[in-house]
């Protein structure tokens, strides 16, 4: 049995670059700011490229929610083995309810067999919008996945929790949220970042979508937390305790 993987990904400020809020405190100043695909989407992107290889599966698409510069992201997965991508095109960033909305739209016009997407973005750090499409869809979900394996009509998932590692099957359809430690995302090879600019790419405005996709939060400030002060070394466990209970006052 072959089947259909939709892949998620997201444009996000790259994780090596210095983040600043704006002068008035509105938002993130991305600016001049490096962009680059979300982390945990490069290692969604990798193991379904890794599925493929292995003969389970027959096609990946790869969608995105974002600007018209999302289309470098997704032109970064294609050279990585992706077969096609569509963008759902916003200026408007959006929360994760409303990003489920529209990949809820794009799955049930694609009809996928597997969802596979990073468990979170390093910019929101949400951690929900897996959970609520795989609840908006009705299908089983498996999160935090550390391994995979791609079985007939279902799939194994170990996980990472709290007590160590759990393995779950799941009947396909199914999402899946990927894990630092699933895989290493491989680097793309020239021959293929040309030929990923010839492959397929669908834009659809968010407009033809049909969900409500208005803000259910407002953000009042955004600001760098405070300096934290450089710590002291003591000479014995008595003066430790001494300080605990004078300076930070944690010791009755």
């Amino acid at each position: 049995m072959t089947i259909k993987v939709l892949v998620t990904v997201k444009r996000t400020i790259d994780y090596n670059f210095k983040v600043r809020p704006l002068a008035d405190g509105s938002g993130v100043d991305i600016g001049n700011a490096k962009m680059s695909m979300n982390p945990f989407c490069e290692i969604a992107v990798e193991e379904a490229v890794r599925l493929k290889e292995k003969g389970g599966v027959d096609e990946i698409i790869v969608v995105s929610v974002g600007a018209k510069e999302s289309q470098e992201q997704i032109r970064a997965a294609l050279a990585l083995g992706a077969d096609r991508g569509i963008l759902i095109e916003t200026d408007t960033p959006l929360e994760p309810l409303a990003l489920a909305k529209c990949l809820k739209v794009v799955a049930e016009n694609e009809q996928p067999q597997l969802i596979i997407s990073g468990k979170q973005s390093i910019d929101g750090d949400n951690n929900q919008t897996g959970q609520m499409l795989a609840a908006l869809l009705g299908w089983p979900q498996g999160t935090f996945a550390s391994e995979l394996l791609l079985l007939d009509d279902c799939i194994d998932v170990t996980r990472e929790v709290d007590s160590g590692l759990q393995t779950l099957r799941l009947k396909l359809p199914a999402l899946i949220t990927t894990d630092l430690r699933l895989n290493v995302p491989r680097y793309a090879a020239l021959p293929n970042i040309m030929k990923a600019k010839r492959k397929p790419l669908q834009i659809i405005p968010i407009v033809d979508m049909g969900v409500d996709v208005s803000p259910r939060t407002q953000c009042i400030k955004v600001e760098l937390p405070k300096q934290r002060q450089s710590g002291v070394k003591v000479s014995s466990v008595q003066e430790l305790v001494e300080k605990l209970k004078a300076e930070a006052k944690v010791i009755l």
